[in-house]
């Protein structure tokens, strides 16, 4: 197994958002039976940065539905509780399909329409 220097390790946290994070800090107080975030001093001021400098609410937005349409469709009816002609018509032409969301709520949407195939942004 590769060995991580502190400054590798560290530009790796900075790549994830709190939720992975989180698991992270999770799965290490089971591997190692340590509170990690009891011993890092500085976690909840990089967090605090992090939330300062991004917006607290993004746009989701469609950019392209991918191989599989009808699943895109679905996640899009689940999203926003459309209709079926209103979420096809999302899915086929792209666009906004939900305004001013936290940005956690934006990337569970994000996680679903990638998992369907569809590529979007949070704008």
């Amino acid at each position: 197994m590769a060995k991580f220097t502190k400054d590798e390790f560290i530009s790796g946290l900075k790549e994830m958002n709190l939720l992975e994070i989180k698991e992270l800090v999770d799965a290490m107080k089971e591997e190692f039976g340590v509170d990690p975030s009891a011993v890092a001093v500085a976690a909840p001021v990089a967090g605090a940065e992090a939330v300062s400098e991004g917006p607290s609410t993004v746009d989701v937005v469609l950019t392209e539905t991918g191989p599989n349409k009808i699943a895109v469709i679905k996640v899009v009816r689940d999203i926003t509780g459309l209709g079926l002609k209103e979420a096809k018509d999302i899915a086929d032409n792209g666009g906004v399909v939900k305004e001013k969301v936290s940005t956690d709520e934006a990337n569970e949407m994000k996680a679903k329409f990638e998992e369907a195939g569809a590529s979007v942004e949070l704008k």
